[in-house]
């Protein structure tokens, strides 16, 4: 959420941001409301003073025995609160006006970010390698004759409905090794403490990590009013929600493997083949609550640990800085990394690192105290695939599929199959 006080400062700037987005300047509306909402509680204030001066002087007239002028003054305290009720009111509509207006509003984005209408704008930052050179023509994962008897859309249509999928056998073993070792490798590489986190939150979680309210028709929602998580993102940034950390206790870096639930509104005839583009799927997610000044440096380290578990893993990839007309909602600032898919001869999303700056953190009021003491400021969060294993499972196939149908697994992942190094024909791991 932004600021008010730096809109009022510095409206022509927050308008300057915004348009950077292809959004219409809303500074003017804002302060409209501000300055009608801040009237209403001036005045509010102005009455309740006037309340307190006519029955401060009760007692002294009652004293005097100056009825008729200690009823007037009963008359006036009693008129005046019931004005400063009604204008506590109305200041409080129209506070909630302004704050729903606010929580409406995109992040602004970071001087350093491209500017651009969608996608094909983004900038590609850098290349790690080689495609490989197939001397047959490449297939999809869900083609590949190891990985067809394994991987059951059909039932699972039956069971859930379209955008589902049923992994058995050897894939369904890789898909868990895949994310054992990013789990381990961030616990024991990358110093991320690992977190089990519920996968039904709360409105106020929902709300404080910017996808409610503008975004609530893309996740589900129980009957009895619970969200299932978009992303770990949600409950892992909201651990420090109403908090008043320590300066020396940050960065404080967590990591959790959960199943994410996306309804996919508005994707409708995108990636309907195969598993690219699910209503439930697994990631590893990277969450991180830092010093303002050192957002920016944990951003990029956050970003080599994802680039770090590709290059492990073999599969060729690229990172792209997303153009202000991509970037997501609540992002100051977003690196997606895409990884090889031959048999899209694409690259293709399989990570998205973004810093929020203070946006999430003000919806959360999540602050810190400074070491040099002074008042408590609001801490920076930022967030990362680490990654999606569902999309990393494609990749992996794709990448090392053979001309016979069967797939060479990456060496890294052996000591999470039992040694076993390839997907054989029949779905098994050998």
């Amino acid at each position: 959420m932004h600021d008010i006080r730096a809109i009022r400062e510095n409206p022509d700037a927050f308008d300057a941001a915004l348009a950077r987005r292809g959004d219409a300047a809303l500074s003017s509306r804002i302060l409209e409301l501000d300055g009608a909402r801040r009237a209403k509680i001036q005045a509010a204030e102005a009455a309740a003073a006037e309340a307190n001066r006519a029955a401060g002087q009760i007692g002294r007239m009652m004293a005097n025995e100056e009825f008729e002028q200690a009823d007037h003054l009963k008359s006036v305290a009693s008129s005046k609160k019931k004005e400063v009720a009604a204008l506590q009111a109305e200041a409080k509509e129209l506070d909630a006006q302004l704050t729903d207006m606010l929580a409406r509003i995109p992040n602004s984005p970071a001087e350093d970010v491209p500017e651009g209408a969608d996608e094909t704008d983004n900038v590609e930052v850098k290349r790690w390698g080689d495609v490989p050179a197939f001397n047959f023509k490449p297939r999809e994962h869900f083609e590949l004759d190891s990985v067809a008897a394994s991987m059951d859309f059909e039932t699972a249509a039956k069971t859930s409905g379209a955008r589902f999928v049923m992994l058995k056998r050897g894939v369904a073993r890789i898909h868990r090794a895949l994310a054992q070792f990013m789990l381990d490798t961030h616990v024991d590489t990358n110093g991320l403490t690992e977190v089990n986190t519920p996968v039904l939150v709360r409105d106020e979680a929902m709300y404080g990590t910017d996808k409610l309210p503008k975004f609530g028709e893309d996740s589900y929602k129980t009957e009895e009013g619970m969200w299932l998580v978009p992303t770990s993102e949600v409950p892992l940034t909201y651990t420090v929600a109403g908090e008043v950390l320590e300066a020396g206790d940050l960065p404080r870096r967590m990591t959790a493997h959960t199943l994410c639930f996306r309804s996919e509104a508005g994707s409708a005839g995108r990636d309907t083949s195969g598993m690219l583009r699910q209503h439930q799927f697994e990631k590893v997610e990277m969450v991180s609550v830092t010093l303002p000044e050192e957002s920016d440096a944990e951003q990029k380290r956050m970003l080599a640990c994802a680039e770090g578990l590709l290059e492990a893993l073999g599969v060729p990839y690229r990172t792209v800085i997303l153009c202000t007309g991509d970037m997501g909602f609540g992002a100051r600032r977003t690196y997606d990394i895409e990884a090889w898919l031959p048999g899209q001869d694409a690259y293709r999303e399989i990570s998205s690192v973004s810093t929020t700056g203070d946006f999430q953190a003000r919806r959360m009021n999540a602050r810190f105290k400074p070491e040099g003491g002074g008042k408590p400021q609001f801490v920076h969060t930022l967030n990362g695939s680490g990654l999606a294993v569902g999309r990393c499972l494609i990749a992996v196939l794709e990448n090392g599929q053979q001309a016979d149908g069967t797939v060479v697994l990456p060496a890294v992942l052996a000591p999470y199959l039992g040694g076993k190094t390839t997907l054989g024909l029949d779905g098994t791991l050998v």
